[in-house]
């Protein structure tokens, strides 16, 4: 986002709760590190939230943070409630209360649908969380909704299915398969263990999905979108994809292991983005398959096409 937002010449304020080297790897990593204003804040302190856009003067908040992993969540469930949800009712708050106008985007999640069973979620789709990740992701939804029609703020959420790069965390499933794969065609005689593979999700490439982040902030009206590609794969054609591209047969070394099994998990995930397509002008270019070969090449997301 940082990366984008200073292309098109943008002054941009970044906040951290511990701004230091470690923290700020991946802005370092794309070599964005000195380019940007870091200023500390927790997003679950009001105090610190408030004075943050305060400082800043922002035209345009771009609010991100928050426990991003469904798996993570059921085991610190309060934890995610409280970046998530009180972390947006803060920024909420804080827009409410600046003495000028400021637009503010919300990362939402396709985890609130549940499962789609097999039918596109749009924009008008009920939620249906099946986690303590997407409940948060829920609520602050309707936190920004309640706060766009009470105060008529310039608030809206995109609600974006999985968006993969490089700088993901580890843990993140997609780059534990890709590293996997990658070490084992190296000569590794490790065995990946994986939870469930008959899950299916919607795959895209997140460079991409700020792009739509942007345009979301740059329309009359403040409205909702959907994000994603439209097409949905299951974590088995992922893992085939990844071990495939690198002469490997999966097969032999990867296994399920039910101790990773999810409480809860959504078998199928499908999105419909039409109206991103029709009301912003954007689709997703990079498929499944291109987004694979990407982590596995460990391309450094240096460049917008």
């Amino acid at each position: 986002m940082a990366q984008l937002l200073l292309s098109k010449g943008y002054c941009v304020w970044g906040t951290s709760r511990d701004p230091n080297p470690v923290a700020l790897s991946n802005l370092c990593a794309l070599g964005t590190a000195n380019s940007l204003r870091i200023i500390p804040m927790r997003p679950e302190d009001q105090y610190s939230v408030a004075n943050a856009v305060a400082h800043c003067r922002p035209d345009e908040i771009y609010f991100l943070a928050g426990q991003s992993s469904v798996g993570l969540s059921f085991e610190q469930p309060g934890e995610t409630i409280r970046s998530i949800v009180v972390g947006t009712l803060n920024i909420l708050e804080a827009c409410k209360g600046f003495n000028r106008p400021v637009r503010l985007f919300a990362a939402g999640s396709g985890e609130c649908f549940g499962d789609t069973r097999n039918l596109p979620a749009s924009e008008e789709t009920p939620f249906n969380p099946g986690s303590p990740y997407a409940a948060a992701k829920a609520s602050a939804y309707w936190l920004v909704k309640s706060y766009r029609d009470a105060y008529g703020l310039y608030a809206c959420t995109g609600i974006l299915f999985n968006h993969e790069s490089p700088l993901r965390p580890a843990s993140f499933v997609t780059r534990k398969i890709a590293s996997a794969a990658k070490r084992i065609a190296a000569g590794s005689n490790e065995k990946l263990a994986l939870g469930r593979m008959d899950i299916a999700r919607d795959w895209g490439w997140a460079p991409e999905y700020v792009e739509a982040m942007w345009l979301m902030l740059q329309q009359e009206n403040p409205e909702d979108f959907v994000i994603a590609t439209g097409e949905t794969h299951s974590l088995e054609d992922f893992v085939h994809a990844s071990f495939t591209a690198l002469g490997l047969d999966w097969h032999d070394h990867v296994y399920q292991e039910p101790s990773l099994f999810r409480p809860s998990d959504i078998l199928v995930s499908v999105a419909n983005p039409a109206k991103a397509r029709s009301h912003l002008g954007w689709s997703a270019r990079t498929r499944m398959s291109q987004v694979v070969q990407m982590l596995i090449d460990e391309q450094p997301v240096t460049s917008l096409r």
